[in-house]
């Protein structure tokens, strides 16, 4: 339940113009990969958040992406909207600049930008390790923004004076942002947070459906493929819950993900590893496909990451009055392609028209407390005798197994342990009956269990 005290985090973007290190210094100071990292201008599309710390304090940090300069994206016009929005509602900025190219007409653009907003401006001067940089990165002090900080963010040089300088210009002051945290319109509440991967193939709507859920254009929509690149987090706060909704990008086969270049193959590294940091994957199939065989290797990564899944049929409003399948035929052949996750939920929904997404919400909201559910051990041991004695163990070479008493050892994912007569392992037809028969008896929607069998000591 969400504490009343709710502490606002300030906002913090990161500007410059492109390949001046923005997305290399996001990564260095919240320590994630988040942000991808090549040598192509305007890599980054979306606004890319992640929460820091210096000193005690917490900010949300931004990556503001590739909006100054020129570029032959079709979706810049897009990617600069967002970014000056992102620029407007900021507590305070960090401006980058390269020091071994010295000051440009495009630094002076951004400077005119950031000036005009009023916020707290630190400019950091980039790459000053390199020999070339060295003796330049005095012209910068004729932008006027003081205070200027020399850094080297691939190797973490002057980044602890960089963060030191930053903190004491967020709002209020470094003792007032620990105590309170209040910030301007650009800030996030600080509350327990369930983060949600909305995860698929390219273009079966993900960054539409998050959008819908926000209410708001908060990322990038397009027709054209891999329009989203990074793993681009918002927040959603519903019926007293908060959820960290996280779109990705599109995951191909792995023998088509090269023709997309090297941002691609990135991109999806990315998406993987948002899955993995993920407490329900919520795997968005086009109705009109049906779940194709990539739908299922996608959804299987979750449910090895341990996080709880959803699979959400998007653009059902198309397959009213169609007369190609009915709502159960789907389901079946959904469940036949990936039956190892026959415990997901299954929900015909449209990002478009908005149809069925409070379910959807509800869902994500139930599969997140299955997967926090803990057994009472004294119930946990009744369960197991009893469905033993009615279902025997069996195990993959030996017969005469039996529980002697069990333990739950971990949650998200919930993690069982029986402890039996003889060392053996159960037969991968028994763990499937026990752990459905778990689900079933504890109500563990939507959640993988992982189950193992030891033998008691003497």
């Amino acid at each position: 339940m969400a504490n009343e005290h709710r502490r606002t985090l300030p906002t913090v973007i990161l500007v410059g113009r492109p390949n001046v290190g923005k997305s290399t210094l996001f990564n260095r100071i919240t320590g994630s990969r988040k942000a991808i990292v090549t040598a192509m201008a305007g890599t980054t599309r979306d606004l890319v958040a992640e929460r820091a710390e210096w000193c005690g304090v917490s900010f949300r940090l931004v990556d503001s992406g590739g909006i100054f300069g020129a570029s032959d994206d079709p979706l810049q016009e897009q990617v600069v909207k967002r970014g000056k929005q992102g620029i407007a509602s900021a507590n305070a900025i960090v401006f980058l600049v390269d020091a071994r190219e010295g000051l440009t007409s495009a630094d002076q653009e951004v400077a005119d930008v950031v000036r005009k907003t009023g916020s707290p401006v630190i400019l950091a001067v980039n790459k000053t390790d390199d020999r070339r940089g060295q003796n330049r990165w005095l012209e910068f002090y004729q932008l006027g923004f003081e205070p200027v900080i020399e850094i080297a963010a691939e190797h973490g040089i002057g980044t602890g004076d960089l963060l030191e300088a930053l903190v004491e210009r967020l709002p209020g002051g470094r003792q007032e942002a620990v105590a309170s945290g209040t910030g301007r319109d650009g800030g996030i509440e600080e509350l327990e947070e369930t983060a949600v991967v909305i995860v698929g193939r390219p273009n079966v709507g993900k960054s539409s459906l998050v959008n819908r859920l926000l209410r708001e254009e908060r990322v990038l929509v397009s027709d054209q493929p891999g329009t989203t690149r990074d793993a681009v987090d918002e927040v959603l706060r519903w019926r007293r819950r908060q959820f960290r909704i996280v779109d990705t990008a599109g995951i191909r086969r792995s023998g088509r993900v090269g023709k997309g270049g090297r941002v691609e193959e990135v991109s999806v590294i990315v998406a993987r590893r948002a899955i993995e940091r993920a407490d329900v994957a919520v795997l968005l199939v086009d109705a009109r496909e049906g779940l194709t065989d990539q739908d299922a290797a996608i959804v299987g990564e979750a449910d090895r990451a341990g996080c709880g899944v959803i699979i959400a049929a998007n653009k059902w409003d198309l397959m009213k009055g169609q007369g190609v399948v009915s709502a159960s035929e789907f389901d079946a052949e959904a469940r036949r392609k990936a039956k190892f996750v026959d415990y997901a939920p299954l929900l015909h929904i449209s990002a478009m028209t908005g149809e069925r997404l409070p379910r959807l919400l509800e869902a994500i909201d139930r599969v997140a407390a299955a997967r926090e559910r803990r057994v009472p051990t004294g119930e946990l041991n009744r369960f197991f005798e009893t469905v033993t004695a009615r279902h025997a163990p069996v195990s993959a070479g030996r017969r005469g197994v039996r529980v002697l008493y069990s333990a739950q050892t971990g949650v998200a994912p919930p993690t069982f342990v029986c402890f039996t007569n003889v060392a053996t392992q159960f037969h991968f037809s028994y763990v499937r009956f026990l752990t459905n028969q778990l689900r079933e008896a504890f109500g563990y929607e939507g959640s993988p269990i992982r189950l193992h069998v030891r033998r008691r000591r003497k």
